[in-house]
């Protein structure tokens, strides 16, 4: 009796298993995993095998994202947040694809994606997982005050948070790293280190492990370069062939840095071959940048070109500075030129005063300085001339062979008109103004 009941049973449930597993042969589920780019679209794919009287339903948490039935769509239980932001390929529908196109995409938008399509032969369920990350291009830029010198690695928008990386002649180092986090994302990152007085070579990398992206910035200082005044220079600036490939876009900038600021000399432009050149702040002629090299000539060099040039060459996964400084001396020719003219207009002002003294029948005095032989003895006496304190305290600052060859020219030239005759009676004066000059007699 046991036998045959257990028999009967198993009878009675072989066609419930049968009816089973028809159901589960027109079921087809499957899962995967899609990353989109915040504000750029994607495609969340969704295939069937096609047949007629197509059903199509989109869902995010049980809202509908997208429907289609009846061979139209049916979008009045649509959720507001995918209005007009998403859609499907209507002429792809007959041949099995039912996958939705998803426009600027927000973090918001992350999530499980349920397809379900029904039709006369069947129905599948697709779950797709949309992940959405963020990564603008960083920026390595170099800053210096009057004190110290900085490397910053900065991006403005980065999701999830990345790794940053610094190293200093291919050693690992820690950086100094500042964040902003919105309630969704994405971060802002600001990495920085201190390279005051530093020639090492430096690298910042970020990675963004979701989009599986890595940007990289190098930092080298190129040896101090000194010229003469007039002179022609060339600032050199190669990319590394490792860092670029030859149909990359990317962007030279030249730059003048200084304490706090950063002015533009000239950039280059891959993309449209453009250069440009700003005339203001060169004001001079210069080579144009080339493709293969963008180094930076200056022609005639000037005093105030004296500084630190950088140039930045950017792409959208490197970025490479390179600084040089720059030292402009002044040529023997400039700096006779300046001692001549300095002793023109001193012979000038002292023989203006010398005239006007004498003219007005006044005591001529003059103090001279220590180590400073006075003027030739007449009848035993010195001569002492007085004049303004600025023309004084400017003789008194030369060279002592310059400035007694002043006072013995202007008083060997004025012996025979000077009215007054004394002694000064130190080697050391205080300003004209003071000089000791009571034993002077003005002469009618």
């Amino acid at each position: 009796m046991k036998a045959q009941a257990a028999l009967s049973v198993f009878f009675i449930l072989i066609p419930s298993v049968c009816l089973f597993q028809a159901s589960l042969s027109h079921v087809s589920m499957s899962e995967q995993t899609v990353i989109g780019r915040l504000d750029e679209d994607v495609i969340l794919p969704c295939s069937f095998e096609s047949g007629s009287d197509v059903v199509i339903h989109w869902k995010n948490q049980g809202n509908y994202v997208y429907s289609y039935y009846k061979d139209s769509d049916q979008l009045e239980k649509q959720d507001p947040r995918y209005v007009n932001r998403t859609s499907l390929f209507h002429g792809e529908i007959h041949n099995g694809n039912a996958s939705l196109s998803f426009k600027r995409l927000k973090f918001q938008d992350e999530g499980i994606y349920m397809c379900y399509v029904g039709t006369s032969s069947g129905k599948i369920i697709n779950n797709v997982v949309l992940k959405v990350g963020a990564f603008v291009t960083p920026v390595m830029k170099y800053e210096k005050n009057a004190i110290n010198s900085f490397l910053i690695c900065n991006v403005l928008s980065v999701y999830p948070y990345p790794i940053i990386t610094w190293k200093v002649d291919n050693t690992p180092i820690s950086g100094n790293n500042k964040e902003e986090v919105g309630s969704l994302g994405p971060f802002y990152i600001n990495s920085r280190v201190n390279i005051t007085g530093s020639n090492s070579s430096y690298q910042c990398a970020i990675e963004n492990t979701l989009l599986k992206q890595t940007w990289t910035g190098r930092w080298t200082m190129k040896d101090g370069l000194r010229k003469m005044q007039s002179e022609n220079v060339s600032l050199s600036c190669k990319p590394e062939n490792s860092f670029f490939l030859p149909n990359q876009d990317f962007i030279v900038i030249w730059s003048r840095v200084d304490s706090g600021n950063s002015l533009v000399l000239a950039s280059f432009l891959n993309s449209s071959q453009e250069t440009i050149i700003n005339e203001a702040l060169l004001s001079r002629n210069k080579e144009p940048i080339n493709l293969h090299d963008f180094s930076l000539t200056l022609k005639d060099l000037r005093l105030s070109d004296s500084g630190e040039y950088l140039c930045n060459i950017s792409s959208s996964k490197y970025t490479l500075l390179t600084i040089q400084t720059l030292h402009v001396e002044a040529s023997q020719g400039t700096v006779v030129g300046i001692i001549v003219s300095t002793l023109v207009v001193v012979a000038v002002l002292l023989l203006s005063g010398v005239t006007l003294a004498v003219k007005s029948r006044r005591c001529i005095c003059f103090c001279t300085v220590e180590g400073i032989s006075g003027s030739p003895p007449v009848n035993g006496k010195q001569l002492v001339i007085a004049l303004p304190r600025t023309i004084f305290l400017f003789i008194s600052g030369l060279s002592e062979a310059i400035s007694a060859s002043l006072i013995l020219f202007f008083v060997g030239n004025n012996r025979d008109k000077v009215e007054c005759i004394t002694s000064v009676s130190e080697a050391l004066r205080p300003p004209a103004a003071e000089c000791n000059c009571r034993t002077c007699e003005v002469f009618p």
